[in-house]
């Protein structure tokens, strides 16, 4: 890739003025009617350059450094060597951190987040699953819950996540896959501890409050596209199904998603849930579920796939082949696939040649692969450009709240 596509952009950047952030301390400069206006000039200007260079750099790329651009992998160390080697090795544009890859301290994970990041003007996108509750990665999170916000007052959901998402963006983190759009009222489904809600409305109030709160330092992802709750089953052992029709979707189970789009959320991860009445097979190979996502709810952010490995687990013939898989994730309009269960070191290269292979042979659309490409590199860009620092503050304390 020409290094002038990144130069345009940072140009841009050291042109704005920059912040430094430290958790638990704030400092908001008055803002005037010509000031804002101001701002929100220059934040456009800025948004557009991030795009124009982020297209401009995909074009100069070889088909083999898009394919590497939109896979996020996975291994599980916390052998900052091995990261930083897997990272250059692989050329991948994504790397996940699971409960295997931190350590005891906030400060130790730095260092591998640092690790993980080869070039400082082009960072991969680092994500982490930090729900909160049963899903948290970072042991020194004690902020509320799911489970405790979903009958507390909305504003704590806003709070909550606030810090959640500092705590995210103090390791250096800056995807966070934590916030579930999920609703269901039935205690024994398997996702109903992580949701924020238990009808539509409660859940999309909710979600709207988590991508609000942390927003301003992280990415934000929106799980499990288009709803685990109406689809029973641990999808990490089969393919939930539910055969609601589409009508009744749009009314219930899309309506967090619809709010956390409103809100500014990057990115919606699909979940391999099957919707029968809309498509056979589950909406993270579905091509139907890509558009309504799309053209429907108007989402122009990333579409991730939930782990791939996943499907895998099911034990379905179909799905056995997790390179093809990957291949069917994209050609469905997946922009980036993720792969942790059942991956090695070599697993992301075995992706990127899978999907080099299905350009070369017809059966992934190169336009539908540089269209990944970009929307992942956007972001990318958009991280490295933005020139905000989210510091420790070695004398601040969280709130923390019980569950």
């Amino acid at each position: 890739m020409r290094a002038w596509g990144v130069a345009a952009v940072l140009a841009v950047a050291v042109s704005l003025p920059g912040t430094a952030t430290v958790v638990g301390e704030t400092s908001e400069p008055e803002a005037t009617p010509a000031t804002v206006a101001t701002s929100v000039r220059v934040e456009a200007a800025a948004s557009d350059a991030v795009d124009i260079a982020a297209a401009e750099a995909v074009t100069e790329m070889s088909t083999r450094e898009r394919a590497a651009s939109i896979v996020m992998g996975h291994i599980a160390t916390t052998d900052a060597a091995a990261l930083r080697e897997y990272m250059t090795d692989t050329g991948i544009g994504g790397f996940i951190l699971m409960g295997d890859n931190v350590p005891e301290t906030e400060a130790q994970l730095r260092e591998i987040v640092s690790a993980l990041t080869v070039d400082d003007l082009l960072p991969p996108l680092l994500a982490i699953d930090q729900e909160g509750g049963v899903v948290s990665r970072l042991p020194w999170d004690d902020f509320a819950s799911p489970r405790a916000l979903r009958t507390a007052p909305v504003a704590e959901t806003a709070e909550a996540f606030s810090g959640r998402g500092s705590l995210v963006a103090r390791a250096g983190v800056d995807v966070n896959f934590g916030i579930v759009a999920d609703h269901t009222a039935d205690a024994g489904s398997f996702i109903h501890s992580r949701v924020l809600g238990t009808t539509p409305a409660a859940a999309a109030e909710r979600v709207t409050a988590a991508v609000r709160g942390e927003g301003a330092v992280v990415a934000s992802t929106l799980k499990h596209f288009p709803g685990h709750g109406a689809a029973p089953g641990d999808s990490h052992r089969v393919v939930p199904t539910t055969s609601i029709p589409l009508a009744q979707w749009r009314q219930t189970d899309a309506l967090p998603f619809v709010a956390g789009i409103d809100a500014g959320a990057e990115m919606v991860m699909f979940g391999h849930l099957a919707y029968t009445a809309v498509d056979e097979a589950p909406a993270s190979l579905s091509a139907r579920w890509h558009e309504i996502l799309r053209d429907d709810l108007g989402f122009d952010g990333i579409a991730v796939t939930d782990d791939l490995g996943m499907l895998q687990a099911t034990g379905i013939a179909a799905y056995a082949d997790p390179v093809a898989n990957a291949v069917a994730a994209v050609v469905a309009g997946n922009d980036l696939v993720l792969a942790v269960m059942f991956t090695n070191a070599s697993s992301a290269g075995e992706i990127v040649d899978g999907l080099v292979t299905a350009v070369d042979t017809g059966g992934l659309d190169a336009a539908r692969l540089q269209e990944a490409a970009e929307r992942v590199l956007t972001l990318r860009l958009r991280i490295a450009a933005s020139g905000d620092t989210m510091l420790p503050c070695p004398d601040c304390t969280p709130v923390a709240q019980s569950d």
